[in-house]
């Protein structure tokens, strides 16, 4: 195999208005309401791809549907065909909504996969947002996740880290005679995220596994979020619903002026500044409130 470029992102929001008013008004997308299997969804070109909008009950997205990315489609012109060709390699698939053809999460680090059809709606960027920096994926092992896409789907490995926050204890010995001597602990770690990049068309695939279980973090609804935080959601999502799709990061030539434009509109935000993230980049999230459910943040990097 070769790779495959995404023909859409699904995302399932609990208020579809909401969610087009922030991708089409506030971030000024591209709009087209396409037909889905019997279902007519808003979708927004953004890059190479499309982020496309249903209620969690559409049943273009099957049973049991929860808020937030719900699947991936990668694009192939025929999907049974390439479908096919999965099977013979040991893939299973099967038959989805719309002609598309469906990998087994099991067998995909829990991620949906579908193959359909590229949407054609060209290339979409605005003043805000230039293209789907990547796609979080809470992951349980990273390694097989490599093993999977980049050994047998054949998309590239972009890169790998390890992000960490440690604490440092400083002590200090004050003498009356012999002054001030400051001594430093080793560090400890207190959270922490292994990650791997796997480059999609014009995004990656961004591999979040939990670095040590015993650690965790809560997010406060307008409260900067920092490293063990980010650990803590990908450690709570696993242990309720498994590992698979969590997030969409969203490429911005200036992420504070982003941030403060989606503020300013009344969104609800986790972040109001760029904070550090991985690649070198800074990175801020808007409260899934936001987006009906659906988690979204804003990135900026080289």
């Amino acid at each position: 195999m070769t790779g495959f470029g995404l023909a859409y992102v699904a995302l399932a929001t609990k208020d579809v208005a909401a969610a087009s008013r922030v991708l089409g008004e506030l971030l000024e997308l591209p709009r087209q309401d396409l037909r889905f299997a019997g279902s007519t969804a808003p979708c927004f070109a953004i890059g190479e791809t499309a982020l496309a909008l249903f209620t969690p009950d559409d049943p273009f997205l099957g049973a049991g549907a929860q808020p937030g990315v719900h699947h991936v489609a990668f694009a192939a012109e025929d999907p049974a065909r390439a479908g096919a060709a999965l099977s013979q390699s040991g893939f299973a698939t099967s038959t989805a909504p719309g002609g598309a053809m469906a990998l087994d999460p099991a067998q995909t680090s829990g991620v949906r996969v579908r193959l359909s059809p590229a949407l054609r709606m060209g290339i979409g960027r605005s003043g805000w947002v230039d293209r789907i920096d990547h796609i979080g994926i809470a992951s349980a092992d990273n390694q097989a996740a490599i093993a999977t896409f980049c050994q047998r789907l054949g998309c590239p490995l972009e890169s790998q880290q390890t992000d960490m926050e440690v604490q440092i204890a400083v002590e200090s010995f004050t003498s009356d005679r012999y002054g001030v001597v400051y001594h430093t602990r080793p560090p400890v770690p207190v959270g922490g995220l292994r990650v791997a990049f796997i480059t999609t068309g014009d995004c990656e695939l961004e591999f979040l596994q939990n670095f040590d279980p015993a650690q965790s973090g809560q997010v406060a609804h307008g409260t900067s979020g920092n490293t063990r935080q980010d650990q803590g959601a990908i450690a709570r999502f696993v242990a309720s619903r498994g590992a698979g799709l969590h997030h969409i990061a969203l490429k911005s030539r200036d992420i504070d002026r982003t941030l403060a434009h989606l503020h300013a509109a009344g969104l609800p935000m986790i972040d109001l500044k760029g904070r550090p993230g991985s690649r070198r980049a800074k990175i801020g999230f808007c409260h899934p409130q936001a987006m009906g459910g659906v988690l979204i943040h804003v990135v900026e990097r080289d």
